[in-house]
């Protein structure tokens, strides 16, 4: 495949992430109000789903339901056609039970899980499975790296997680280990049939993603990954590197 359909990849901003903070850009959503404008922006960008974090009045990462719950009622108020996913994110303040304790109050349409981080508390881990599958939240397994995908498919054949729960989100680079992504990052995780979105940190962000595109992958993109462009210069807002993603992809769909 050399050229990307002329509809493109399906794309989700990241806006935020767990860690990063006003001092590292001046334009990271972090009050509900920034995050839903964020999100207007995006989509009118171009970007069609958001990966939703909240922060408490410290900033922190949080997995409050209530916050949850008001920020996805002002997004569905103030962007009705743009998708909603949450974080299950524990950013080493959180266990599995918390976690499971957010999917359940919340109930999302749309939640990511961290098979590594569930992993911890396998018995728990198989309760989220059965709780995201029977309130109807469509999950998205975040992989880190090859094992991450053994694990994976070992709780499918084991029925741990259901047969409808096959969305992916390969993940290049790391942020705690501050290791840029590269293309080639790809050839670490085996390629299946399953549904797949691939997000990359680093200022190759946007070359792994159109990679990852030309491949058949859905992509996310945002300053939760990378806040500069490869020049090594930081994009305005992400607003702005969503837009120009999309031009990108749209300038090899031609």
């Amino acid at each position: 495949m050399s050229q990307l359909d002329a509809t493109g990849p399906y794309i989700l901003v990241a806006p935020n992430g767990a860690r990063r903070r006003l001092t590292d850009h001046p334009a990271i959503p972090i009050s509900m109000d920034q995050i839903v404008s964020t999100a207007k922006a995006c989509y009118d960008a171009g970007a069609r789903g958001l990966h939703l974090h909240v922060r408490d009045d410290y900033g922190r990462h949080s997995l409050d339901a209530g916050r949850y719950l008001e920020t996805i009622s002002e997004l569905q108020q103030n962007v009705p056609a743009m998708d909603v996913q949450i974080t299950t994110e524990a950013g080493g303040m959180y266990d599995v039970e918390a976690q499971y304790l957010c999917l359940s109050e919340v109930k999302p349409k749309w939640a990511s899980i961290s098979v590594r981080e569930v992993a911890k508390n396998p018995e728990l881990a198989a309760r989220i499975y059965s709780l995201c599958e029977d309130q109807g939240t469509r999950v998205q397994h975040i992989l880190y790296d090859a094992a991450d995908t053994d694990l994976l498919i070992e709780w499918q054949t084991e029925c741990v997680v259901k047969p409808s729960q096959v969305d992916r989100l390969l993940v290049l680079g790391r942020y705690s280990l501050d290791r840029n992504s590269v293309p080639e990052d790809i050839e670490k995780f085996p390629i299946d049939t399953s549904p797949w979105m691939v997000c990359a940190f680093g200022s190759q962000e946007h070359t792994c993603l159109v990679n990852a595109a030309l491949r058949g992958a859905d992509v996310r993109v945002g300053f939760e990954n990378s806040l500069t462009m490869e020049t090594g210069q930081q994009w305005v807002d992400n607003a702005a590197s969503v837009a120009a993603l999309v031009a990108q992809i749209k300038g090899r769909s031609r």
